[in-house]
């Protein structure tokens, strides 16, 4: 097998367990950073009825106003693993960057997630995909030339650049003040993967 499939097994093995407990796996990030692809690595062996993927799409106006109670309804139940594809925390930085949310907004959930989460019977791992502004740079023209990929690029991709440095100090005020996060270098997508992969066996065994 190679690296990646060794660790797929791990975590195959792992949340088969007659005793594993609800474990909610965040992945934040940049644009371009992998989130997406990072999540098919990690549920790509999985047995379906263990697990379950939430992607952040573009929220109602009642989903706005009501947050985490959204958010509440996406925690795992028994047994099961999720992986979010950008979650909660959405409010912390791409919604406040782009003025989705009000600054009074963002300040509520700055001060009530971690009660949230606390009041949550799930574990929480929460990983950081990072990349650099040159790498996330290359990573947008490519998107945008390329006639296989060019169809993903969205305004905000084009937009990203502009605010790397401020999308770098909300980030910092989010894994300083929350906890369980772990960073992971994602210059290289295939090495973040298996970075990212492993690091989660290794907290859950």
């Amino acid at each position: 097998m190679t690296p990646i499939e060794t660790q797929q097994a791990r975590l195959n093995k792992i949340v088969q367990r007659d005793d594993f407990e609800p474990v909610a796996v965040v992945l934040e990030g940049r644009d371009t950073a992998g989130k997406s692809s990072t999540i098919r690595e990690l549920t790509h062996y999985l047995p379906t009825p263990r697990y379950s993927v939430v992607l952040s799409t573009k929220p109602s106006k009642s989903t706005m106003a009501n947050w985490l109670g959204y958010w509440a309804q996406k925690m795992p139940v028994e047994r099961q693993i999720v992986f979010y594809d950008r979650s909660w925390y959405s409010r912390a930085m791409v919604q406040h960057i782009n003025g989705w949310c009000t600054p009074k907004q963002y300040e509520n959930f700055m001060a009530g997630v971690n009660a949230f989460e606390a009041q949550t019977p799930a574990r929480f791992i929460k990983f950081w995909l990072s990349i650099s502004e040159q790498e996330q740079a290359r990573r947008i023209e490519k998107r945008e030339t390329s006639p296989l990929t060019n169809w993903k690029l969205s305004p905000n991709d084009k937009i990203a650049l502009s605010y790397y440095d401020q999308m770098t100090l909300l980030k910092e005020r989010v894994l300083t003040t929350t906890s369980n996060w772990h960073s992971i270098d994602y210059n290289s997508k295939s090495a973040g993967r298996l970075a990212l992969l492993t690091r989660l066996c290794d907290l859950l065994e």
